[in-house]
């Protein structure tokens, strides 16, 4: 009987470990969807709180770091420009590795704008998301978002699906 209990502590063990799996891939995975929602309406604070403190946001040349650079790039005129005129961030389902307190996710965007009475695509891009858990929950350290144009560094972001990929370049 103890051999029994044993086994079922462990498959008790394993299949918490499986839900925690799962639901840090879906709490990720919620963060990441609710980014264009928020950059769209403009809602500058709640954008920049999916970030830690001090994380990083990279778009090609330009580089913001902590949220109040975030802010900043939400709330600039030309961010409010692109609302205004009718503009829409999508971010495609984000591939998700979870490793205890730090995770990756390697997805693509699109962000289309309002244009001469139709909507065309300003940019598609590869996005790599690295967060961290902490006390209030997941937060991005680092997105490093490159624009899909032919560049060879684009690609690279797509194929960095672990924690360690891009650590090695």
């Amino acid at each position: 009987m103890a051999e029994e209990s044993t086994d079922l502590a462990e498959r008790f063990a394993a299949l918490e470990a499986r839900l925690r799996q799962l639901e840090d891939q879906q709490e990720i995975a919620r963060l990441i969807a609710g980014y264009g929602p928020l950059v769209d309406s403009g809602s500058a604070e709640a954008v920049a709180d999916r970030w830690e403190p001090d994380g990083v946001y990279d778009v090609d040349e330009w580089s913001m770091s902590g949220r109040a650079e975030i802010v900043a790039m939400v709330t600039s005129a030309k961010h409010q420009g692109w609302i205004e005129g009718g503009c829409a961030h999508f971010l495609g389902p984000a591939h998700v590795t979870v490793e205890g307190d730090e995770a990756v996710a390697v997805g693509h965007s699109l962000m289309v704008v309002h244009s001469d009475g139709k909507f065309v695509v300003r940019r598609a891009t590869a996005n790599r998301w690295q967060l961290r858990r902490g006390p209030g929950g997941w937060r991005v350290t680092r997105r490093t978002s490159r624009v899909l144009d032919g560049r060879e560094e684009s690609p690279r972001l797509l194929a960095a699906l672990d924690l360690g990929a891009m650590e090695a370049e």
